[in-house]
């Protein structure tokens, strides 16, 4: 085989339509060698190339004779002195971290660790055994694809409603898709799919982690698996196990999936995991950047580097410090959007990613991310918290940056479950958490509003279940979160009783009016409009089974949900008063009605001591029509808005509530009851409403209709 020095650029295996150029970083490397594969379950390679050139310690080589589908993996030599850092062990095949394809998963045992399992030095002894058998190869691809006319919907941020989903999970279960594309890119893209999230009003799905991971030894031992993905171990690859099949499948059938979206006018934002790798602590596998420079690619303690910085709680922190390290994360979140189109990206415990910059000095993740034509340009999504020092970040991203607002679901769970005092956060969070984004100079869509998310419990679960239920998981349901603000209603689980299950069809109403009718951007948790239960489950991150599965079998109250669901978004894509881009101020937009009233139940403005009074539970937001914001491209001003009232009572005992008195003419109008679920909007024809105990009335003032 021809081997040729080759280039120290690009990274990665890259394919020019005559042969393969092979570049990878290794700082402390002695020697890299190339191994070259003709089948995933290889162990001994066909050839063995040492890589013949390093430039600025980038080792290359091109070989013209290699083509797209051929597979490899490398062997880095250097010290294996542990408590300097250093873990290299050139018996370990090693998974290129710019690699565009993963042959397949892990195929645990010992012979995967850098070190002796059981040798009582532990991760100080060294395994000479050869772990290539067990080992996934690298393929290279061919990176052509038609994309035709694909593009992105540019759905303005404060127009967007999310859906959170899992690639396997949304499709497994569901009968409108094809068996065989069950639990694949290409099943998400299926009509079934599509059309049921067109119907609900939806634009854009967040889909939980789809770079390459690692199922977690001790999760298949027990016949459970990393169903989630939060583990990844190649940042630029699908995951192989959402392919339908074939060698590199996975490259084309995601992007045939993005392309199909893109045409629904559906966006794709993908949850990436760029804090942590699957390779854990210093006890964990030697897979891949452990092996390649372990002290390069990881944070370890500063006085003993035997051992990882961990702020995540899976054993190590992905050396954000390094420039290299930034480089291969910022080099994958280019290659997701320039080769696989797709719209923006959440961030995993993002505050990893900017720490070491403490010191007063401006994070180079931000600043990198701000200036780049590329990312800059995508929505960005901080997940803004991680279990390290001062670990809870909201509301401390820059400008560019979105949130999920953890004290949004906080303050609506605690107001509805009846905890006193809860009335002056929830205005705060039913505006947009001005108290949260403003300062930093971010606008409404800065707050990503949530209620339920993959992490804890269903919609469902939220209103039958006040303990978590993980058994399935092992233990003793000692993991995921003991506090979840939820309430049973009476009983704990399912239940028989129609009082119980109409109380609990009634709050989840009340909950996604709450949600969708929040300025800020709204996340919805994929199967939360059906009904979706977990049994109880509040971390199901390893039941790739029908805990995690979204159950298409619905019952005509999950109709109904889902059907409220759909009339929700369609009231928010109606009305341009309920999708501000700044902060209500308080004060009159033009006329005499301030752009937001807080009313109490006799339709006059709250005051002083209605604010304080913990014993308060309800609430009435007044949105002025006349204070929507909203501008097309050429500056023009949406259409006049009706005036909006919102009232939720989460009190145990109904009200009559006195509408509040305008200055113009007009009728209201009831466009929404979750006391009523389904009896359409009818004219308010008294000056006054009767709001039910533990429900939510939205109400519009119409100038048309006279009075």
């Amino acid at each position: 085989m021809r081997v040729w020095p080759g280039r120290s650029h690009p990274l990665g295996a890259t394919w020019d339509g005559e042969g393969v150029n092979f570049a990878i970083f290794s700082e402390h490397a002695t020697a890299v060698e190339l191994c070259l594969f003709e089948h995933p379950d290889d162990e001994k390679p066909s050839a063995e190339i040492q890589m013949p050139v390093a430039t600025d310690r980038v080792w290359h080589a091109y070989l013209p004779d290699v083509r797209p589908g051929a597979l490899y993996g490398y062997r880095v030599s250097g010290p294996y002195e542990p408590e300097q850092g250093h873990r290299f062990n050139p018996s370990k095949l090693l998974i290129d971290p710019y690699a565009k394809a993963v042959s397949g998963g892990i195929r645990w045992s010992d012979e995967l660790f850098g070190y002796t399992i059981g040798d009582p030095a532990e991760d100080l002894s060294y395994d000479n055994r050869d772990s290539a058998s067990g080992m996934p190869k690298c393929l290279v691809v061919d990176s052509a694809f038609t994309w035709g006319d694909d593009r992105r919907p540019l759905t303005p941020l404060n127009r967007s409603v999310i859906y959170e989903c899992h690639v396997r999970g949304m499709t497994m279960l569901h009968p409108g898709v094809p068996e065989h594309l069950r639990g694949t890119y290409l099943g998400l893209a299926s009509d079934a799919i599509i059309d049921h999230l067109l119907g609900l009003g939806v634009t854009a799905v967040e889909l939980m982690p789809v770079h390459q991971f690692v199922a977690d030894r001790y999760l298949v031992e027990r016949g459970l698996t990393n169903y989630w993905g939060y583990n990844s171990i190649a940042f630029l690859s699908p995951h192989v196990g959402y392919a339908t099949g074939g060698l590199g499948q996975q490259v084309s059938e995601f992007k045939s999936m993005v392309r199909t979206l893109h045409r629904a006018g559906l966006e794709v934002i993908l949850d990436v995991v760029y804090n942590h790798t699957g390779e854990g602590n210093q006890m964990g596998p030697t897979l891949s950047l452990r092996g390649i420079d372990n002290a390069v690619y990881y944070r370890l303690m500063p006085d003993d580097p035997r051992y990882h910085l961990d702020f995540t709680g899976t054993g190590n922190s992905l050396n954000i410090l390094h420039p290299r390290a930034m480089a291969l994360i910022m080099d994958s979140l280019r290659y997701w959007v320039t080769d696989m189109h797709v719209d923006g990206f959440r961030f995993d415990l993002a505050p990893v990613l900017v720490r070491g910059y403490e010191a007063g000095q401006p994070s180079a993740f931000f600043e990198i991310i701000q200036q780049d034509p590329v990312l800059s340009e995508v929505k960005l999504i901080a997940e803004p918290w991680d279990i390290g020092p001062d670990g809870y970040q909201l509301g401390r991203f820059p400008p560019g940056w979105s949130e999920w607002n953890g004290a949004f679901r906080d303050s609506v769970r605690r107001f509805w479950r009846g905890d006193p005092g809860q009335v002056p956060e929830l205005a705060s969070r039913l505006t947009g958490s001005s108290d949260i984004y403003a300062p930093s100079g971010r606008r409404t869509y800065a707050s990503v509003n949530f209620v339920t998310c993959h992490d804890g419990f269903t919609l469902t679960d939220l209103v039958s279940y006040e303990q978590r239920h993980n058994e399935a998981n092992g233990g003793d349901s000692n993991d995921g979160a003991q506090e979840n603000n939820s309430r049973n209603w009476g009983v704990e689980g399912p239940s028989e009783s129609v009082t119980v299950a109409r109380m609990r069809d009634r709050m989840k109403r009340n909950f996604l009016t709450t949600l969708m009718f929040s300025q800020g951007v709204r996340m919805l948790l994929g199967g939360d409009e059906n009904g979706r239960t977990q049994l109880g489950n509040n971390n199901a991150y390893c039941q790739d089974n029908e805990i995690g599965w979204v159950n298409w079998d619905i019952d005509e109250g999950g109709e109904a949900l889902c059907d409220f669901t759909a009339e929700l978004i369609s009231i928010v894509g109606s009305n341009p008063i309920l999708r501000r881009r700044d902060f209500f101020s308080g004060k009159p937009e033009s006329g005499n009605e301030k752009d937001v009233t807080w009313i109490r139940s006799d339709g006059h403005e709250m005051t002083e001591e209605d604010w304080s009074d913990p014993e308060n539970r309800t609430i009435g937001m007044l949105l002025d029509g006349q204070a929507a914001d909203e501008i097309d491209f050429r500056g023009r001003r949406s259409p006049r808005a009706d005036t909006i009232l919102l009232l939720l009572n989460a009190s145990t005992r109904s009200r009559s509530n006195t509408l509040p008195h305008l200055d113009r003419p007009g009728r209201w109008e009831e466009l929404l009851n979750t006391a009523r679920p389904g009896a359409g909007r009818r004219l308010v024809r008294s000056t006054a409403v009767n709001l039910v105990a533990h429900s939510s009335l939205l109400l519009r003032h119409d100038e048309r209709l006279g009075g």
